[in-house]
């Protein structure tokens, strides 16, 4: 085995397995609680990232949709009053036969 093998194989033993005692074992749950804390963190800036993007897109759509909006408003009945039905319209065809001069 060679010098660089040795080194590797040093260096991966040390996570291969359990703590070796209780301060490794202590160690080891602060850096486990301290990953989490990190990921939680880290998932809240995405939310919030999230968030102000879409907040962000529906006032642009909103601000794009105001002329619309203005020109629904003006078509509105003066009472307010609305009727809303189906209506199907048939039509009458007729067939004119020539006879030929």
């Amino acid at each position: 085995m060679n010098h660089q093998q040795q080194r590797s194989r040093q260096f991966h033993a040390g996570f291969s397995g359990q703590p070796s005692g209780p301060v490794g074992r202590v160690a080891g749950f602060v850096a486990a609680v301290a990953a989490a804390i990190l990921a939680f963190m880290f998932s809240l800036v995405l939310v919030a990232l999230v968030v102000a993007g879409g907040a962000a897109l529906g006032g642009w759509l909103w601000w794009k949709t105001r002329e619309a909006r203005k020109a629904m408003n003006g078509r509105r009945p003066p009472g307010g009053y609305v009727i809303e039905g189906e209506a199907v319209r048939q039509t009458e065809t007729v067939v004119v036969h020539r006879l030929p001069e």
